[in-house]
């Protein structure tokens, strides 16, 4: 029997406690419709770490996190995989799996499917040597990007760019992003080449920083007000107090969309500052494939300055304190040698 490393979380709890834990584990076997994935790069996202801290309940004991795999396909899980082949670049993705007859999926919203599976959550992702994936929910990634500099496409920038589409941007519009982290510094690029001014409110000096390096109009503090009214809104950080906050930057008309799978509780609103002359305000819920590969094919023709932090294997507990602490510039991606 193969044996491989992953990282599996034991106990949700807070980070400092190291819920994570990197154990050698059996390599799967791919069934039927899947792929085995060896992996060689693995974006560090924010649901990890929600699901390492118990923010998002468990799904299963032990689960191996990890949704923005980049790998090889090692081996075919018999003839049901489409097109795909050993020795095929492909990425895995959040979304892994919708019923394909409910309405939802019917109407081309699979993503609000409530029979929806989800990598790193329902079954184990690619925080490991080796991940499995079912061939229908893989995409070809985009032969522009490297590995390491592809990882984040696959949820930061997907999200990101579902996130873009609910806010309404009219063209040549002002968006705010709240948050400045792996999504929004994609999503703010996405935005410029769309021809839309984009201001950036973060806590970090850091984050500032590099969204006036990437051509933002203006970065300032998260409860900054922004210097001109904002035509739409994205809410990157999970902060609930931050909603009235963008609410009331929104010039009339405007949409405030809020990308995370988390947040804290929202303060109450007052419906003549925050809601009042049609104002908007509207979640995002995971992505459709179809965003998935919109957006991949995006990235592919406009070259995105995708910034990353590498770490190894063996340092997936640390990206997971640092991105806790604000201490990662752009998006955490966990790296294996060639194999």
């Amino acid at each position: 029997m193969r044996t491989m490393t992953a990282w599996r979380v034991d106990r949700p709890g807070p980070i400092g406690g190291r819920p994570l834990r990197m154990a050698s584990v059996p390599v799967p076997e791919p069934g039927p419709g899947e792929v085995l994935v060896r992996v060689r790069a693995c974006a560090v996202c924010r649901t990890d770490l929600h699901l390492a801290e118990g923010d998002l309940p468990p799904h299963r004991p032990g689960a191996v996190p990890g949704h923005e795999v980049v790998g090889e396909v090692e081996q075919l899980g018999g003839d049901d995989t489409g097109d795909l082949r050993v020795g095929d670049r492909v990425g895995v993705a959040w979304l892994r799996h919708t019923c394909g007859t409910c309405r939802y999926c019917r109407s081309g919203a699979e993503n609000l499917c409530p029979f929806s599976c989800y990598t790193g959550w329902d079954a184990d992702g690619g925080l490991a040597e080796h991940c499995v994936a079912p061939a229908a929910y893989v995409y070809r990634m985009p032969p522009r990007y490297d590995d390491v500099h592809a990882a984040p496409l696959l949820c930061a920038g997907i999200i990101g760019f579902r996130a873009l589409r609910r806010a309404d941007l009219p063209p040549g519009g002002r968006l705010g992003l709240y948050g400045f982290g792996a999504s929004a510094h994609l999503t703010a690029q996405v935005a410029m080449a769309q021809g839309a001014t984009v201001h950036v409110l973060t806590r970090s000096v850091e984050a500032q920083r590099l969204a006036l390096s990437l051509g933002a109009a203006s970065a300032g503090a998260a409860a900054d007000a922004p210097p001109e009214p904002l035509d739409a809104a994205i809410l990157f950080a999970p902060v609930g107090d931050l909603v009235p906050v963008a609410l009331s930057a929104l010039d009339r008309g405007g949409t405030l969309a809020v990308a995370g799978i988390h947040l804290t509780d929202i303060p109450p609103l007052r419906y003549a500052d925050h809601l009042f002359q049609e104002r908007t305000l509207r979640s995002v819920t995971a992505n459709t494939r179809q965003d998935g590969h919109d957006f991949l094919a995006f990235a592919q023709d406009h070259p995105l300055r995708v910034t990353v932090t590498p770490y190894p294997l063996s340092g997936v507990d640390r990206a997971l304190a640092d991105l806790a602490a604000d201490r990662v510039e752009g998006a955490a991606v966990m790296t294996l040698p060639e194999q």
